[in-house]
Order: C-alpha cells, then structure tokens, then sequence
C-alpha cells in the first residue's frame, strides 16, 4: 500500500511552488496525498525564515508531533526551506525525531533522503550551497487547476540589511524565456487561465543580458487562452518604463502592482541598503497610474526597523499618505541573526514599534476603505476562486478576485430571473457589479449579470473529481471576511 504524505507550507509565494514540486515528486516516488482525518506516513515541513516567529512555529509544531513518532516510529518527519537552510544540523539537535533535513538548493532530493533515513534508521541532513537543479524542472502536484504559478528565477542578487533571503536562496538565477514560455503553454493546455510570475526580485530578470522581463509580459500576452497574468514581487530598482508599457500594453496583465516600499524614510532606506529613495518610489507609482488609471497597489511596509525615529515614522505616513495603497502587509521589525540590521546598536523597544505599527495599520487601512468605497456601481470581471470566502455558505455568496486583484464576495444569483443560470464554478468568470466597500474586500450583492465558462472551469471540475489534499498553506494575507 502507498505511504501517504502531508506538506505543511509557511512563507512565501515562492515557497508554495517549491511545495507543489514537492508534492510532485513526492507523488513520482509513489507517496499518496493523505485525507484530511488520516494521519499520514511522512509530514513535510516547507520553512520560511523571514521573521523570527517562524523558528517558533516550526519547533513548535515539531514538538506536537513528538507523541505521535513516539508512538509510530514509521512515522517520518521532514524538514526543508530556508529556515532549514539556515539552521541545518541544529534542526536535528533540537528535535531528534526528525528524519530528514533538506536546504532550499536540492529539493530534488527529498525520496531519496526519506528512503536513506529509513533504511539506516538515522537522520539525514543534506544542505547544498548552489542550485541542484531548478525546481520548476521537477514534477509538480498544483493545487490549482486554472490559476497556476511560474518561476522566472530563483535567488536575490540584493543586499538589503534586514532579509536573510539572498543568503538561504542564494544569487539570482533566471530560466531562460524558452523555457518559460513552454511551462505557460503547458499550464494553458491543461486549462489554466491565470498564472504568476515569480522571483525573489522579478522585474531583475534579464536572461542572456538581453531579454528583459518586459519581453517576457508581453511574449505572455501572445499565448492564446491565457487570460490573466501577475507576478510578485518586483523592486523598485528595476522598475522601468518599459515595464510599465509592456503592463499597460498587454491586454492579460492586469492591473495590479505589489510594490514593496519597506520604509518612506530616506534615512532608513538608506541603512535598509534599499537602492532607492521616496521620490524615486513615488515617482514609479505616479506613472503606473498614468499608464492604466485602473490599478490596485499594494505593498510592503515594515515598522521600527534600527534607528527609525518618529520623523522617520511620520516620513512613512505621509509615502503612505500620497501612495493610496489598495492595501498592504505591514510587519515589525524582527532581527534575524546573520543580517547586518539585526546587529545594529540602536533598537527600537517593542512598545514603541507597536504604536507605530497600530497607527500605520489604521491609516493604511482608511485609506483602502475608502479607495473601496469609491468603486460601489463599478462593474468587475471575478475569477471564482476556490477557500477565499471563509463565510460564503452563510451568506449564499461566492468570492473570487477583480482584475486588479481585489477579493470579491458575490451573491450567486442572476442579475434578472433567468430559469437557465448556472451557479459559475471555480475557474469561471463572472460579470457583477459592487454594492459595497470594505477595507480589505468588495461586496456585489446585485446580482451576477454575466457567467463565462471557461476552460479553468472544466479543468477544475475535472480536477475536484479525485481531488485530494496535499498541500497545507499558511501564508499571511490581506484581512478579508
């Protein structure tokens, strides 16, 4: 009988990709996707190092499974992402019922570390310092049939005093377009109507030193079937003008920027090592708007970094202010060792941090309210989605995302009596218009005025047939209902 598994995935974007592959291989292996009252044979963990609660959460899981390899010794434990990257050996040291460590550089080799710690009855620790083998040439298990995403590249060349990423993912790599190019058509064979574009720094990419990532959206906007395109997360740095044309241009790149911004202090960009100041960064937002008026931003903001005074805070309110965020993932500073900011002598006390950050998260959220509100009447075109509407059975409503990225919760009713409407399933997409405005979501209680099924539909209908869960997600996320 096939031995089941469980991937339990924090962090990034990125890192739900790297566990879909996992999952893939997992599945090449002859593993299982196990049910979700069944305990399975083997539980991944799919790390994120990025904020120092991670290390809590992951020892603490870990922890919670010790009686359950107490008393099935079978049971194998893997871990691997880039806190495993980071902290190696020590995993083993501090919960020695783990069986296999795997870094961020060799996912490929997770069977065949699972079958050496089974056969020697030891933990098997294996980190590599470069590229195995690009993930995106694994087999993959995707956890969506009509959205899917595509890794452009891997790595970070950056600096940035406060991310410990380009030292777990290493230099930036970038797959070459062809390549790329293959993966999309594949996906839009099998139904996909949307994909993301991913890298550690997207819009760096430039293959060969001469095909750039606006190339690569607008060789996306000639793949037929392919109706939405996104990527994350782009810098500032490398956002040029001929960026935001190929955006503007290119009918299936939709209106939606996450740009992060970080700080709105020059003086804390500055120690950030952030190659850019305020008027650069505003100046980039200026003209996306001009190019396509329509679109939602968000961004990045972190609170009480080293040295960051109240003049450098009311510096942050007042980008914020002039930036109209459609929204944004506001964090506090967290040091993480190894980073040059997490030795800097002039730490803000916690206290003042959240303050900070209480004010901050009330201005940002004002202000996407009140963007939100300027779009009751609006028609939008929703992409139903699958989980995001934690309340839609209650309320006899369906939720899914605008063009521009925005969560929307609609009822599912014909707009006029219509004895022949059918409920959209997910991968459809439908016309409705917006009723209300929230901060964090839209409301179309109206009525859907129109359903297009579409490919990403079948495909999903196809998929929930013999669907099973895989991947467990624990990402963070703008607040919705």
């Amino acid at each position: 009988m096939s031995r089941t598994y469980q991937v339990r995935t924090y962090g990034c974007q990125m890192n739900v990709h790297d566990s879909e592959r996992l999952s893939g291989l997992l599945e090449d292996a002859g593993y299982r996707a196990a049910d979700d009252e069944q305990v399975p044979d083997l539980i991944v963990f799919n790390t994120c190092a990025v904020r120092e609660n991670a290390d809590n959460r992951l020892y603490g899981n870990l922890g919670h499974l010790r009686p359950l390899k107490t008393a099935n010794p079978d049971l194998q434990i893997a871990v691997g992402g880039c806190l495993a990257q980071k902290d190696r050996s020590t995993i083993v040291d501090r919960a020695p019922w783990v069986d296999v460590v795997f870094g961020t550089h060799n996912l490929g080799s997770l069977p065949a570390l699972l079958d050496r710690a089974r056969i020697r009855n030891e933990a098997q620790v294996e980190i590599l310092e470069q590229l195995d083998e690009f993930p995106s040439n694994l087999p993959t298990r995707r956890e969506s049939a009509f959205n899917g995403w595509v890794a452009i590249s891997v790595g970070c060349n950056n600096t940035c005093t406060f991310c410990i990423v380009p030292s777990l993912r290493g230099t930036e790599q970038d797959r070459s377009p062809e390549q790329i190019l293959a993966e999309v058509e594949q996906l839009v064979a099998e139904g996909v109507v949307e994909i993301t574009l991913l890298g550690q720094n997207v819009n760096a990419y430039r293959h060969g030193g001469h095909h750039g990532f606006a190339d690569l959206l607008r060789a996306c906007g000639e793949v037929a079937g392919l109706r939405r395109v996104r990527f994350t997360s782009p810098h500032p740095r490398d956002f040029t003008d001929d960026v935001i044309e190929a955006m503007a241009q290119t009918p299936n790149v939709m209106p939606q920027l996450h740009m992060p911004l970080q700080s709105g202090s020059d003086d804390v960009l500055r120690r950030m090592r952030r190659s850019y100041r305020a008027q650069r960064y505003l100046g980039i937002l200026g003209r996306v708007r001009e190019a396509m008026p329509a679109a939602a931003i968000t961004t990045d903001i972190i609170v009480g970094f080293p040295g960051e005074t109240e003049v450098d805070f009311q510096a942050t309110l007042e980008v914020v202010e002039q930036s109209r965020f459609a929204g944004a993932y506001t964090f506090q500073y967290s040091p993480r060792p190894g980073t040059p900011a997490a030795e800097y002598p002039d730490q803000v006390p916690h206290a003042v941090v959240q303050e900070r950050y209480e004010r901050l998260v009330e201005r940002v959220d004002a202000i996407a309210w009140e963007q939100n509100q300027n779009l009751v009447g609006r028609e939008v075109e929703v992409l139903v989605s699958v989980g995001e509407g934690r309340k839609d059975s209650a309320t006899a409503r369906r939720t899914g995302r605008a063009a521009d990225g925005r969560l929307v919760h609609f009822l599912d009713k014909p707009l006029e009596p219509d004895a022949d409407y059918q409920s959209p399933r997910p991968g459809d997409l439908v016309t409705t218009a917006v009723t209300y405005g929230a901060p964090h979501h839209l409301v179309a209680d109206a009525g859907v005025r129109h359903v297009e099924r579409t490919r990403g539909g079948d495909a999903h209908a196809a998929a929930t047939e013999d669907q099973q869960p895989a991947v467990m997600l624990g990402l963070p996320g703008l607040r919705s209902t």
